[in-house]
């Protein structure tokens, strides 16, 4: 590409991956937008079957529920949407937090950036272990 002076340069137009030295902080972050997509794109459309599959009587009802009993496709789905929401929520907590103004020491930032991927598991671990075994 040739600049103002008509040389030629190999460097990239903008900061990208190749550039940057990857952390925690940029998985974070595409997985805030990833999550906030999947929650946008598969969420939404179930929670409308869903509310469309209660009000439209017990034979849709049934329906909906088949779903999840079909290798239990829709459970890994839910679990999935859980994971989803807890590490888009925390991210966002942990976005809330920096907006304020604290946070952006590099050790701090490394510190939040681990713990969120890891809280969201570990918070859809027990909320899935809490409905499997609350009855027994």
């Amino acid at each position: 590409m040739a600049g103002a002076s008509g040389s030629t340069s190999n460097r990239p137009l903008s900061p990208h991956l190749q550039v940057y030295k990857w952390g925690p902080h940029m998985l974070v972050s595409i997985l805030h937008r990833a999550t906030g997509d999947g929650m946008a794109l598969v969420g939404v459309p179930l929670l409308v079957w869903w509310l469309y599959a209660i009000s439209a009587g017990p034979e849709s009802y049934a329906y909906f529920r088949s779903w999840f009993d079909w290798f239990y496709l829709g459970y890994i789905v839910l679990v999935g949407m859980s994971f989803a929401f807890f590490e888009h929520m925390y991210s966002g907590l942990r976005h809330f937090v920096m907006d304020a103004g604290a946070g952006y020491e590099l050790q701090t930032n490394k510190m939040w950036a681990t713990a969120v991927p890891l809280a969201a598991i570990l918070t859809t671990a027990v909320m899935w272990f809490y409905i499997a075994f609350k009855n027994l």
